[in-house]
């Protein structure tokens, strides 16, 4: 491949885009890999649909290699096969649907799990037709609420998801494992610093669920590690440990006037400066916070529920959201229409919604909270005897400094990720939806068993890029580079057409090139541009051609070193392996 920039459909640019908000989004922008054109939906130009490309290949060869085989679906699918197991409602108003002509209902699918499983249905019918794992790299579309990050949320995306169908839960579990492996492979191979991860299923459905999660300040996902053990979970995922339930000693619920204290730090001065209860040590984690939502349930319906935690934790919606779906949840704000539910003096006690509370919330756990009545609040409200919790709810925030929920002696610590992959078990969920058997060899009906495997493909170049940048640029590891080397052509003359003449060489010895051969353009833009593009070597023809000799510049690095030209090919043959 010999690429001209002199030709080459480019465009850099020096100022950052207004709308730009994380670096990759800046970077990819200004380099000239994509351009806008519409909310949270991007145009490849030539340089980034080769990246694009080679992201697309790596993943490719991988599912290849462990045992998969590409298909393809349309993105436009009916509504029907979505109505069969529950998605159409359950997605709500995070799908772009349609009618045709006839009045019939279509979707842009968001995910084709009901297509793969219906495929197989028609084109499978005993137990030696399996084991499969079937892949497609396809367009995705999902009605983001808020488009975020250029790549990183977008509305418009190119995602591989693969499914595997077995026969028994120990079949499903080797491919689950085999798919791990595979997915760990993609993202050393594109240079991702990643994490695995303990997860949620969602909407997806579902048993066991592990996200791959590239660390980036700028990613959307949080996820803990233990100081002391090798346990990791996306904050959603994560379990609170449990108090042992203990024996009801604490002395009757006592009502008392605590006037102006609609927050737990008001409440927690005034409970130590009057001695509420006989105690002097209030703080916020005696206090128990209720705070009421309205939950918007799949098919239009709401219903008003109250959450109770910790009062020195805030609810985190995101967990909250992870344990109420496929329903979502939003503050409550309507309190004049429940006059029941005094705001800022809300308990537990005789509440009439629905209410869950938090594992800390255990069994014979005694409270400091609203009395239900304005200006007062109530101490010694037991759990098990004063009030009863419908169920329990990870709602609360997660800390730093938490004990680990799983080996108890380390601690949590907090770090932010770009969801990159994620994989779940999904046991029989749509097989059962749709009443897949094949015959076994005993001749009776056997159900097979799913899992599922997606890479989210652009958002990964968009990680990549988050990854690896500095204040000049982009670097792109080798693996998903768009060129293998940047010539710069630094001056008029004969340097461009050594430059191009090099680059010639270099194609027909199998080496990707880009050559900056741009009329009119000074050395110091051209050497800009190169640095913003990020090819992870540059070979400058400038000064000393006359010597016989070029410059071979790494961009990661920032060395430099002069080169005799006649061996700048075997050089970066070598390096290139």
């Amino acid at each position: 491949m010999l690429l001209r920039m002199s030709s080459l459909l480019l465009k850099t640019l020096r100022e950052e885009p207004a709308d730009a908000e994380v670096p990759s989004h800046r970077l990819l922008l200004r380099a000239g890999f994509v351009r806008r054109a519409a909310p949270g939906g991007y145009t490849w130009l030539p340089l980034g649909k080769l990246v694009l490309d080679r992201v697309t290949d790596v993943i490719r060869q991988e599912m290849v290699s462990a045992g998969g085989q590409e298909i393809s679906f349309p993105s436009l699918l009916p509504r029907e096969p979505y109505d069969v197991t529950g998605r159409w409602t359950e997605y709500g108003e995070d799908i772009f649907t349609l009618q045709d002509r006839r009045g019939a209902d279509h979707l842009l699918a968001p995910t084709h799990e009901e297509m793969f499983t219906l495929l197989v249905q028609d084109m499978t019918a005993s137990y030696r037709d399996f084991p499969l794992l079937l892949f497609q790299i396809q367009t995705k579309f999902r009605d983001e609420a808020r488009v975020r990050g250029g790549l990183l949320r977008g509305r418009e995306f190119l995602m591989k998801d693969a499914y595997s169908f077995d026969l028994s839960e120990t079949d499903q579990i080797r491919a689950y494992g085999l798919m791990r492996t595979a997915y760990q492979r993609v993202f050393e191979r594109l240079g991702l610093e990643h994490t695995i991860v303990s997860a949620v299923s969602g909407a997806m459905g579902g048993s066991a669920s592990e996200e791959f999660l590239a660390a980036a300040e700028v990613g959307e996902d949080t996820f803990v590690g233990c100081t002391a053990c090798d346990y990791a979970a996306n904050t959603e995922a994560v379990v609170t440990p449990a108090p042992e339930d203990r024996p009801v000693d604490a002395p009757a619920l006592e009502v008392h006037d605590t006037p102006g204290t609609p927050t737990i730090a008001s409440l927690v001065e005034l409970a130590n400066d009057r001695a509420l209860g006989g105690r002097t040590d209030w703080s916020a984690a005696d206090t128990l916070k209720n705070v009421v939502v309205t939950v918007h349930h799949p098919g239009g319906t709401d219903e008003v529920l109250a959450i109770g935690v910790p009062g020195d934790r805030e609810v985190d919606l995101k967990r909250l959201n992870a344990g109420l779906a496929p329903a979502t949840a939003t503050l409550f704000d309507d309190f004049a229409s429940r006059p029941d539910l005094v705001k800022g003096y809300i308990g537990p006690q005789g509440i009439k919604v629905r209410y869950l509370a938090d594992p800390r919330v255990a069994p014979g756990t005694a409270w400091l909270t609203g009395a239900n009545e304005p200006g007062r609040h109530a101490t010694n409200v037991v759990a098990g005897r004063d009030f009863t919790p419908d169920g329990p709810i990870e709602a609360a925030e997660v800390r730093a400094g938490d004990p680990c929920p799983t080996c108890g002696s380390g601690s949590l610590t907090i770090r932010r990720g770009i969801e990159i992959g994620h994989i779940f078990q999904l046991g029989r969920r749509y097989t059962n939806a749709f009443a897949v058997d094949v015959l076994g060899a005993d001749g009776k009906p056997l159900r097979p068993t799913m899992g599922s495997y997606g890479i989210g493909v652009s958002r990964a170049v968009a990680a990549i890029a988050e990854q690896h940048h500095d204040d000049r640029g982009l670097i792109w590891p080798n693996s998903v580079a768009p060129a293998d080397v940047h010539i710069v052509a630094a001056g008029r003359d004969g340097q461009v057409e050594a430059a191009l003449t090099l680059g010639a060489v270099l194609s027909r010895a199998g080496v990707r090139v880009l050559v900056d051969d741009r009329p009119n353009v000074s050395a110091g833009v051209k050497f800009t541009d190169a640095e913003l593009i990020g090819i992870p070597r540059s070979v400058v023809v400038g000064r000393r051609l006359s010597e016989g000799y070029a410059e071979l510049r790494d961009r990661r690095t920032g060395s430099r070193e002069e080169v005799p030209l006649v061996d700048i090919a075997g050089v970066i043959r070598a390096e290139l392996g």
